[in-house]
């Protein structure tokens, strides 16, 4: 890789803020025997933990824990590594790290430890993305994909398509460099044989890689509807707790409350909004139009009517104002009142679920709902985590390829749609990836990661 790491000695605490029982401090850089020994008047032996007093610059104790020292390439960022353990206060841990920047250490940014172990080539930029995904995992199943993009899965599935499109490559540009000679050159019926094949593959990594996203940023439901038809009351029931008020009096609902919840392991950010209808006042005006501004965020809005009085005027006035973006499904609720049954329906204007918020008959079917218009069908299994710059470059990728099947017989033209599908494919893996794209990749990372 032409990229280089910093050759500066970083330093950071490694641990949560707060008050812990252990707190870490790490420093990552080239040749940190020399602080080792000035910081615990000895270089501990590589990857063995040795017990260790921290020691202040006039020689007076700052801490006692452990030293942990990880000589480079064999270590997290390819570079010496050492990491200081000591007890986990806030005062303790400044003291400790601003020792470490009196020896020539600096600050590390946010997430440069995971980006010198991508530069020194310890991890791909997948890889390094998993790292963030872990720790940011929302679910178990969200924790168990983020692993798998961590250990490589996601990296080895773009890296196969990346070799079969330069195997590919090869065959079709020798006959282009070397008219003349007798190569064993790719007929078309081969080539194409070839290139179903990868698409294929590719449309399975995308689907994995897009059923990945969901499990990342989770699905954002927003309940909407006139006041008093049990949006509270719908949270209340999804969420298994009681978090909005709930009363007979319309407009009690003034801001927009958040709560994610989990539906097969899948993250559903459920938003309940104030009822829409015309303001009685300031305060419930503004709380109105917070809930109008949500709904254009949606990726599922769900329209909460009555089901005694069904669709009325005032409810399809709504529907007249609702964006385009959001996959609505009309919610029927208050089943226990009406006598209606429990149901999903699809109909010509979308999904209809008749449910009672109060007696939970129907929520179920509403759950199953969502997860099919999140598009997952899957317990987790061969999904890795993926973010919308990876579902991008795979859609990109794909496209070249599907240009590329109508151009077998022009080689030229050929080749170059599948250059353009391994250069998107290389981008996700960090093969070929802008410095911009990095820094804004990594400054997302918490300090000491």
């Amino acid at each position: 890789m032409a990229r280089q790491a910093d050759s500066e000695i970083i330093a950071a605490i490694a641990t949560a803020h707060g008050y812990g029982g252990i707190g870490v401090v790490r420093m990552s850089g080239k040749n940190l025997g020399p602080i080792a020994a000035q910081l615990i008047r000895t270089v501990p032996a590589p990857r063995q933990a040795t017990r260790a007093t921290f020691r202040a610059a006039n020689g007076e104790e700052i801490d006692d824990g452990v030293a942990l020292f990880f000589p480079g390439p064999a270590s997290y960022t390819g570079e010496d590594v050492l990491e200081l353990q000591g007890h986990g206060g806030p005062v303790v841990l400044q003291m400790l790290l601003r020792r470490c920047l009196e020896l020539g250490a600096r600050i590390a940014e946010p997430g440069e430890f995971t980006r010198r172990a991508f530069l020194n080539d310890k991890i791909d930029l997948t890889q390094a993305e998993g790292v963030a995904d872990l720790i940011e995992a929302a679910t178990e199943v969200a924790a168990r994909c983020a692993l798998r993009s961590l250990r490589g899965e996601f990296s080895k599935v773009v890296g196969d398509l990346a070799g079969q499109l330069v195997e590919l490559r090869m065959l079709v540009e020798a006959a282009l460099d070397f008219p003349d000679e007798e190569i064993d050159i790719v007929d078309q019926e081969n080539a194409r044989a070839r290139l179903l094949r990868l698409r294929g593959e590719l449309g399975r990594a995308f689907e994995s890689a897009r059923q990945g996203s969901v499990l990342r940023s989770g699905l954002q439901v927003v309940l909407a509807g006139q006041p008093n038809v049990g949006k509270s009351s719908l949270l209340n029931r999804l969420a298994g707790e009681d978090l909005a008020i709930v009363t007979e009096i319309p407009g009690t609902t003034r801001d927009a409350v958040r709560q994610t919840i989990q539906i097969s392991g899948i993250p559903v950010n459920v938003i309940d909004t104030a009822g829409l209808r015309e303001a009685t006042d300031a305060v419930e005006a503004i709380g109105i139009s917070r809930a109008w501004k949500t709904i254009e965020q949606a990726d599922v809005l769900l329209l909460l009517v009555d089901a005694r009085a069904g669709i009325t005027a005032a409810d399809r006035q709504i529907v007249a104002r609702l964006p385009a973006k959001p996959k609505r499904v009309t919610v029927f609720n208050k089943i226990d009142l009406s006598g209606e049954m429990p149901r999903a329906v699809e109909s010509k204007d979308g999904w209809h679920v008749h449910l009672s918020a109060k007696s939970g008959e129907g929520v179920e079917e509403l759950r199953r709902l969502l997860l099919m218009l999140a598009g997952w069908n899957s317990g987790g299994e061969g999904i890795f985590m993926a973010r919308e710059r990876h579902l991008g470059a795979l859609k990109r990728a794909g496209e070249a390829l599907e240009r590329a099947a109508v151009l077998v017989g022009r080689s030229e033209l050929f080749a170059e749609e599948l250059r353009i599908a391994q250069c998107e494919l290389n981008a996700i893996t960090g093969k070929y990836t802008a410095d911009d794209l990095l820094g804004e990749i990594f400054s997302r990372f918490c300090i000491g990661k």
